[in-house]
């Protein structure tokens, strides 16, 4: 293929971004995708484990290893849900509020840095574009 497709684009893109999360995570005992979770955790009040899922799009198996990681670590405490017994809160430990503002700094540090690199204009219509391919693929317009 003699031109990159967006889907070539994007991949690889995220790709990178991945490792580099990655390579500085494992610095601290964490993955990038323990960080996104923590981040994901509302540090004052917990997230109910029921909405974590859809904030984070992920699915629930792949979550649900996540969380069980975080746990065994001590970054979370799962505690029945006073507002839906059905439910349980996950709340960030001491140690997990610490591994979330490490894992904010970093994420903070690339968008700062990919900001000094790239033109206002430029990182907003990326923006843009991002959200119209979301919109495509969420209302399935893309196949049809």
């Amino acid at each position: 293929m003699k031109d990159k497709t967006i889907d070539y684009v994007l991949r690889t893109t995220w790709l990178a971004v991945q490792k580099m999360y990655n390579e500085e995570a494992s610095e601290y005992g964490i993955t990038m995708a323990t960080g996104f979770t923590l981040l994901s955790v509302d540090p004052q009040n917990g997230t109910p484990s029921t909405s974590l899922g859809p904030k984070m799009g992920m699915e629930a198996t792949s979550l649900s290893r996540t969380l069980k990681t975080l746990e065994n670590k001590g970054l979370i405490l799962r505690e029945p849900n006073p507002d839906d017994g059905r439910s349980v809160l996950l709340k960030l430990t001491t140690a997990g509020l610490e591994k979330r503002d490490l894992s904010k700094s970093f994420v903070l540090k690339f968008n700062k840095r990919v900001a000094q690199h790239v033109d206002a204009k430029k990182l907003e219509t990326f923006r843009e574009v991002s959200e119209i391919i979301i919109e495509l693929i969420q209302s399935k317009n893309i196949y049809k």
